[in-house]
């Protein structure tokens, strides 16, 4: 078992998050010990405003002791309000191998479902059984962008293995929960040569898949089809999914003309 690097408290946790497919979503932990490289939009943003000083300090994750708190203040004005809300957007509520990142997530959810709120959770951890007592109505989803786990460990290094992630899913799914995948960010064919086509399979069993490109990179843009590949694989993702009758989201920004 891993342990945080220490604790922090904040004065709110609920916001609405301005993402395209988002309602509200909560950050109940600051840094990630997955430490994407793809790179990490997350990372970038807190490094900017001067949250966290270098990548090997956002490694560090420090957990929001307070969390619960916050939580029996807000849930109570802002519930009328809430459609749903999303753990995380800048960090992970599962991440790999904190078992007390986990339980704060899972009483967080349990919080939000006891309030008739719906949570929607992503993770390149491990999700845990036990969601399947919570309410039916979350969904719960897994980051897959590739088959390859020696690309997983180049550019998702601390987080679970794709394997494990999607065993995890999959047990959930087979219990009746909702579950979803990201396949986002994406890489060119200059950073992974791989099928979409073979990924799209192993996750068929899901119901809803988002795909979107890798931004903020200046590998995605050298490759200089990019454009004319994301759009090629967006494409296939949206008749994968209308054959299966699968729902899916095509990110803002990954097809272009």
């Amino acid at each position: 078992m891993k342990v945080v690097k220490g604790y922090i408290e904040r004065k709110s946790m609920l916001y609405v998050t301005g993402v395209e497919y988002g309602d509200y979503t909560m950050n109940h932990v600051l840094g990630c010990a997955h430490g994407c490289k793809y790179p990490c939009y997350a990372f970038l943003q807190k490094k900017r405003f001067g949250q966290v000083a270098s990548y090997e300090e956002w490694l560090e994750p420090y957990l929001v002791s307070n969390t619960l708190e916050i939580l029996d203040r807000e849930i109570p004005r802002l519930k009328s309000k809430i459609k749903s809300v999303q753990l995380c957007f800048t960090t992970d509520p599962f991440m790999y191998g904190y078992d007390e990142i986990e339980k704060m997530s899972l009483d967080a959810i349990k919080r939000l479902n006891e309030a008739g709120i719906k949570c929607t959770v992503l993770t390149k951890g491990l999700l845990p059984a036990v969601l399947d007592d919570y309410s039916q109505e979350n969904e719960y989803g897994i980051t897959f962008i590739s088959l390859d786990e020696t690309y997983r460990e180049r550019i998702e290094p601390g987080a679970a293995s794709y394997q494990d992630r999607l065993a995890a899913l999959r047990a959930l799914h087979d219990k009746g929960c909702k579950t979803w995948v990201s396949v986002e960010p994406y890489p060119t064919p200059n950073l992974m040569e791989q099928d979409l086509s073979g990924i799209l399979e192993e996750i068929a069993f899901t119901d809803k898949i988002i795909f979107g490109r890798t931004n903020y990179s200046k590998e995605i843009s050298a490759y200089t089809a990019h454009r004319a590949f994301y759009n090629e694989q967006a494409e296939k993702v949206i008749a994968f999914c209308q054959e299966r009758n699968i729902q899916f989201h095509i990110k803002d920004g990954t097809i272009r003309k």
